[in-house]
């Protein structure tokens, strides 16, 4: 392996381990602030619920966001690779296949190449983490204020 080759490896490893701690921080703060929030709400058990979770999609588009800025940013670069086939290199074009892969849909009409390939992975065994860890944090708030049956 070249040395360029290796450099350029190690940036990307760089930039994509700054942008999983980026968002994993924001979800445990976002976590944090929204369960405090829960516990002051004083409305019914429903209504935090349902707060929670919306709580929780709006934590997760800014996470996706984050990651589709740094799509569109490596995709522009000559150095990093792109991102191809049903992409016209828009900021939504990013944001859509940002949502596809943190979620790890991945329809599969664009398709990253080169070093960029290396964020499309760390984007999604970050977003399945940070999910499942939402999904955990709303199963603990509907034990907490779930009535019993």
């Amino acid at each position: 392996m070249a040395v360029a080759d290796s450099l350029e490896l190690l940036n990307a490893t760089l930039i994509n381990a700054s942008i999983v701690i980026v968002v994993v921080l924001i979800h445990n703060e976002a976590l944090l602030r929204l369960s405090h929030q829960l516990s002051g709400m004083h409305q019914s058990h429903h209504f935090r619920l349902v707060t929670g979770v919306l709580g929780i999609l709006a934590i997760h588009t800014l996470q996706v966001w984050i990651f589709a800025l740094a799509f569109y940013f490596m995709h522009h670069s000559e150095a990093w690779g792109e991102l191809s086939g049903n992409f016209g290199g828009t900021m939504l074009d990013c944001v859509y296949f940002s949502f596809t892969t943190f979620t790890t849909l991945g329809y599969g009409d664009i398709e990253a190449t080169g070093v960029l390939r290396f964020l499309t992975g760390i984007e999604a065994l970050t977003g399945l983490v940070l999910i499942t860890w939402s999904a955990s944090f709303l199963f603990v708030e509907m034990q907490r204020y779930w009535p019993s049956r």
